[in-house]
C-alpha cells in the first residue's frame, strides 16, 4: 500500500493541524488569513483523522503565529497541534492552553448587549465544561457554547 499526501508541504511558514471539522474557516477568520493577499494557504476540509474521525487543515506559507494567536486558536480546536516549518521541517512545535478571556475577537450573540449599541470592544470570559467550551460576555453576562459565537470579520 502507497501512502500518498493529502495536502502539499510547505517550505517555510505554519501548519495547524487536528482542527475539528467544521471549524477551520472560523480559525482562518480569527488569524485574518483571508485579509492578506500575500500569504500562500493550503485548507484541507474533512480529511481523515485517527484521533478526530475528520478534521480540518491549515497551512500558512511564511507566517508564524504569536503565542497569543495559537492559545486563541485552542477556542474552536482544543486538539489542534501547531508547528513551526523552515525547509521543510519541523522546528518548532507550539504549546497552548485555553486563555483565560479573549477580548475584541467574537461578536456578542445577545441582540441586547451593551457591545452593539457602544463603541466597545467585546470581552468575553473563557470556560471548560469538560469537552465544551463555554464563552461568558463580560458585560451582559450570557453564557454562550462557543460554536454560537460569531468572529468579528
Amino acid at each position: 500500500m502507497t501512502k500518498t499526501l493529502s495536502v502539499s508541504a510547505i517550505n517555510n511558514g505554519t501548519v495547524i493541524d487536528h482542527i475539528r471539522a467544521g471549524q477551520a474557516l472560523r480559525i482562518m477568520k480569527l488569524l485574518r488569513v483571508l485579509d492578506s493577499q500575500k500569504n500562500k494557504v493550503t485548507l484541507g476540509l474533512n480529511l481523515p483523522s485517527k484521533l478526530l474521525g475528520l478534521k480540518d487543515l491549515i497551512k500558512i506559507e511564511n507566517r508564524v503565529l504569536t503565542n497569543d494567536e495559537a492559545n486563541e486558536i485552542v477556542t474552536f480546536a482544543p486538539e489542534a497541534t501547531i508547528n513551526i516549518i523552515k525547509d521543510f521541517e519541523v522546528t518548532q512545535k507550539i504549546n497552548t492552553h485555553l486563555p483565560k478571556a479573549i477580548i475584541n475577537i467574537f461578536v456578542c450573540p445577545n441582540p441586547v448587549c451593551i457591545t452593539h449599541n457602544e463603541p466597545i470592544e467585546s470581552h468575553f470570559i473563557i470556560q471548560e465544561q469538560g469537552k465544551h467550551i463555554q464563552l461568558i460576555c463580560h458585560y451582559c453576562e450570557k453564557s454562550f457554547d462557543r460554536d454560537k459565537v460569531k468572529v468579528i470579520i
